[in-house]
């Protein structure tokens, strides 16, 4: 059996941190290498000489993006394939609404209660700017409450909480604990 390596892919600072702490235990499990890479501030050129060199070294990936404006998943899937021809777009989830909404979904409906924040039923629907806006006065940075809600994330209340993580963790994860 050969070195085996996975990439994940993703936009920003805050699903690295996500992605670091959450799903890249899950993998190491079955990987020798596992990282995580900001993908989005690299041109496209380079992001899709990037994906051919994965290819090459037949290494695993797996590229997350935000839905964003697209109407739906595959509109999603389908612009990013016309901006990155190397991308298979079965090796990519696209996060609803923002990352921001795996990380409410992973709290119980104590740790809601402790950061006094009301409870959700599904997760989906949460931005940006309504997680900016449930942030408790007492965390000196929107960093800081994230950290905190990664020290109680629970997989298997995401799953619940959330399609989109429930596909992700069903579709790329042999395993959850």
């Amino acid at each position: 059996m050969g070195y085996k390596r996975l990439f994940i892919l993703v936009e920003g600072e805050d699903d690295i941190r996500f992605f670091d702490r959450i799903i890249k235990p899950i993998h190491q499990k079955k990987y020798d290498l596992v990282e995580v890479i900001r993908f989005a501030r690299m041109k496209e050129d380079k992001r899709d000489d990037f994906l051919k060199s994965i290819q090459a070294m037949n290494a695993d990936y797996i590229y997350a993006t935000d839905i964003d404006d697209a109407p739906c998943v595959t509109a999603k899937k389908q612009e990013i394939q016309n901006r990155l021809r190397n991308l298979d777009t079965n090796r990519t989830i696209v996060i609803l609404k923002e990352i921001e909404s795996w990380y409410l979904a992973g709290l119980s409906n104590e740790d809601l209660q402790k950061f006094k924040i009301r409870s959700f039923g599904a997760t989906e629907d949460i931005n940006k700017e309504q997680f900016n806006s449930l942030i408790p006065k007492k965390f000196s940075s929107r960093i800081d409450f994230m950290l905190e809600i990664l020290k109680s994330f629970s997989n298997e209340i995401a799953k619940q909480k959330n399609g989109s993580f429930r596909y992700f963790i069903e579709k790329y994860c042999c395993e959850v604990s």
